[in-house]
């Protein structure tokens, strides 16, 4: 096995990788200090109204040398001085997760240095980790709401390297909801930030939307997409044009009743576990009305809440270094016939 190469300064300097869906992202870490963070984002899928694998896959091909050169660049670290490796094992999708954990293996044998794989839904929550002055970060134990458009969990972290389930979606994620109601709206793809925008100017109380509140800490958002298209349908037999001119009220309910199931789950699992101490990640967190709600949550209860930076909310490659630097300590290091995995549960 591979051991770490120790610079003068004894620091450990990361190249991270991620390459789990339709974002190609390179990061550079001193420690737990992100240096460069560089993403790639693919705008393609766009006019398909969601990712095409495929194409996902050969837009990883073409960006993937270009990003981690850039975010060498950026850091002002030469390759020969970085002694660790790390690259998103899974989940996501095989074409994607295999241009990246290609690169990096590749790379571990040219720099002849180790390398970690990483579950993807694991960083998210360990983005917290990251060691910045914009970004406070939180005491074992904490909670995290993990929010995106695969997962819905609530996760007690109790260190680096023991997470436990408390909660999570019996059927769609929250951010597979904001995708197919803003579909049900007749909204581009991604639809998540663009009901996001227009129910700034939206009215939140206007509609109401059935959700599924179930006795445990589990989610389900099933219902409330079914109840959206229902209720659309019925109205536009009376009016056609009741999406467009009831838009903005449109989007500011439905996310309303989305993130009041959140809310709900949040207030019940502070009060059973007694942790003054929530966390958001995952796309969805970077969802301006989560982030306000929380903080008014957060205020209201004594209970401190820690959002992540914009950057680290959407995939990214920070989060995937920030992993790495903790499994490092640690010496788990992977063999380089590891495969990604599309389906990878972190519990």
């Amino acid at each position: 096995m591979k051991t770490i190469k120790k610079h003068k300064s004894s620091n450990l300097y990361i190249l991270a990788i991620e390459s789990s869906c339709d974002d190609t992202s390179c990061a550079i870490l001193e420690n737990k200090k992100v240096l460069s963070n560089v993403a790639a984002t693919q705008l393609i899928h766009n006019k398909y109204g969601g990712v095409v694998p495929e194409l996902a896959s050969r837009d990883h091909e073409k960006n993937i040398t270009k990003v981690v050169n850039e975010a060498l660049q950026l850091a002002q670290v030469p390759l020969c001085n970085i002694n660790l490796l790390a690259v998103t094992q899974g989940p996501g999708l095989m074409g994607s997760l295999l241009v990246g954990c290609s690169f990096a293996k590749s790379l571990s044998i040219a720099l002849n240095i180790p390398i970690v794989t990483i579950n993807h839904m694991r960083a998210h929550v360990m983005a917290h980790l990251i060691e910045s002055d914009a970004q406070k970060t939180p005491p074992f134990p904490f909670l995290c709401l993990t929010v995106s458009g695969g997962h819905t969990q609530i996760i007690k972290v109790n260190s680096p390297y023991n997470f436990e389930l408390l909660g999570q979606t019996i059927d769609d994620a929250v951010g597979e909801a904001f995708d197919k109601g803003a579909k049900i709206l007749g909204l581009p793809y991604p639809g998540g930030p663009e009901i996001d925008r227009l129910a700034k100017n939206g009215n939140t109380k206007k509609y109401k939307f059935s959700i599924s509140n179930l006795n445990n800490l589990d989610f389900s958002f099933s219902g409330i997409k079914t109840s959206l298209l229902y209720f659309i349908q019925k109205q536009q037999a009376i009016d056609c044009n009741f999406i467009t001119n009831n838009l903005n009220d449109l989007c500011a309910s439905f996310q309303e009743n989305l993130l009041e199931q959140l809310l709900l789950k949040i207030e019940q699992v502070v009060k059973t576990q007694n942790i003054k101490h929530v966390a958001i990640a995952g796309g969805v967190s970077a969802n301006s009305r989560l982030r306000i709600l929380l903080s008014d949550f957060g205020k209201k209860n004594n209970v401190e809440v820690y959002l992540p930076k914009f950057e680290y909310c959407t995939d990214n490659a920070a989060m995937i270094g920030i992993c790495a630097y903790f499994d490092a300590l640690t010496q788990n290091y992977a063999n380089l016939n590891f495969a990604p995995k599309a389906r990878f549960e972190l519990f």
